[in-house]
């Protein structure tokens, strides 16, 4: 997305115009999501008919914050912009008429789905917090980052799959950390060079100097092993993602087993580095990615049983 242009024609100091209607929002929206999200057609072919504008909105709300936070030309613009983003969902949430096409539809899918406002606020925290917090002490730490920055996407779609009971998502919110663990080790680099490590400073022994293994990116058999506990972890996390697919409409499964497969995907592909991301990001080939896909569609697929059955 081209913050600096979106901003120019809804941003806090864009001139004032006529509020767009939801057919005009929804529209917006699905464009946003089919420009800037590479598996929407995936998605999207997966999702029932009826939720997919409820999809692109929701897709939609947390792009634009990502966006305020990290296509500001400074930490102090993004946490203004982020705060415009807040009063437009406390508006929202006090029944005030939206103006933003992002909230007009988020409005219409909140109403139609009865979403909680809770995880859409979560994720503008986390958000927020990323503007002032760039290393972790503790494991607790960067979960309770997760909580709020991964977990509140997997507690909205199972709104929308009409999924409420605690098990569900108690079992979404393991998945959804594991997914984003996972994908911070196989970023460890890219992080890096944008001044964020997330790997806590207790595993690397507790101490500043140790990070430093990490300015030269030169393998360390130390690091390797850390990483290592770390992808076994977030692999188990992601697992538990099996015994969510029975709780869920049949409709939601293929997407959400599609997920699933895509993150201990990459947990191999990290494990096939040799626990290494800092000398050579791991990625999935499209052959990969295919062959993913091909599974997941295919009938008599096995489904392994998860780590409760």
């Amino acid at each position: 997305m081209d913050l600096a242009a979106e901003l120019l024609r809804y941003g806090p100091e864009a001139p004032t115009r006529g509020v767009p209607t939801l057919a005009e929002s929804q529209a917006y929206c699905r464009q946003l999501a089919r420009e800037h999200y590479e598996n929407f057609q995936v998605v999207h072919l997966f999702l029932p008919h009826h939720l997919r504008d409820h999809f692109a909105s929701l897709y939609a709300y947390c792009r634009w914050a990502d966006d305020l936070a990290d296509e500001a030309k400074t930490p102090e613009e993004a946490t203004h912009l982020l705060g415009w983003w807040q009063q437009q969902l406390d508006a929202l949430e006090q029944g005030q008429n939206a103006t933003h096409p992002v909230f007009v539809a988020l409005a219409a899918t909140v109403q139609a789905k009865q979403l909680s406002f809770a995880p859409l606020h979560d994720l503008l925290s986390a958000f927020r917090q990323d503007q002032q917090t760039t290393r972790y002490a503790t494991w607790r730490e960067l979960d309770d980052y997760c909580r709020r920055s991964a977990n509140p996407v997997g507690r909205l779609v199972l709104e929308l799959a009409d999924v409420r009971d605690d098990v569900s998502m108690a079992l979404s919110d393991f998945v959804c950390t594991g997914l984003q663990l996972i994908n911070f080790w196989q970023d460890l680099r890219r992080d890096f060079e944008r001044g964020r490590i997330y790997l806590p400073a207790e595993a690397l022994g507790g101490t500043e100097i140790d990070r430093e293994r990490l300015l030269d990116y030169q393998t360390d058999s130390d690091l390797q092993m850390v990483l290592e506990a770390a992808v076994v972890d977030a692999r188990q996390s992601i697992r538990r993602g099996w015994d969510l697919l029975p709780r869920v409409p049949r409709e939601f499964r293929r997407s959400i087993e599609l997920f699933i497969r895509g993150g201990l995907a990459i947990c191999d592909a990290v494990r096939d580095a040799n626990y290494q991301p800092l000398v050579r990001r791991p990625v999935l080939s499209k052959w990969k990615k295919l062959s993913l896909l091909a599974i997941t569609f295919w009938p008599f697929r096995t489904i392994p049983k998860g780590v409760l059955t």
